[in-house]
């Protein structure tokens, strides 16, 4: 079973191609965590908020990674993240065209 982590924090930018810029060795970085799949990146500039959807292996690697991550973001001056850890249903998301297999 796959675990999907929820994060979303306020953000003052940059946005778009800047952020992807700004981001783009992190990006490089977690895809090295241990049992990292994929990540999807979230921004909304209208409401001041960014964070992402990630999918790991194992509950643990997730755990790991929410208390990696607080620590990173709380060194950008980010203290109020929003993280949550979901189990996601497999065989329903199939259905719905989910890349997991």
């Amino acid at each position: 079973m796959a675990y999907l982590l929820q994060v979303d924090f306020k953000h003052e930018g940059p946005y778009g191609d800047e952020m992807a810029k700004a981001f783009s060795e992190l990006a490089k970085s977690i895809n090295e965590e241990p049992g990292f799949l994929w990540k999807i990146w979230t921004e909304n500039q209208q409401t001041n908020e960014a964070g992402g959807i990630y999918i790991f292996e194992k509950k643990e690697d997730a755990e790991k990674y929410v208390d990696k991550h607080t620590k990173r973001l709380s060194g950008f001056g980010i203290t109020n993240a929003n993280m949550k850890i979901f189990d996601i249903n497999e065989r329903l998301s199939q259905i719905t065209q989910s890349p997991l297999k």
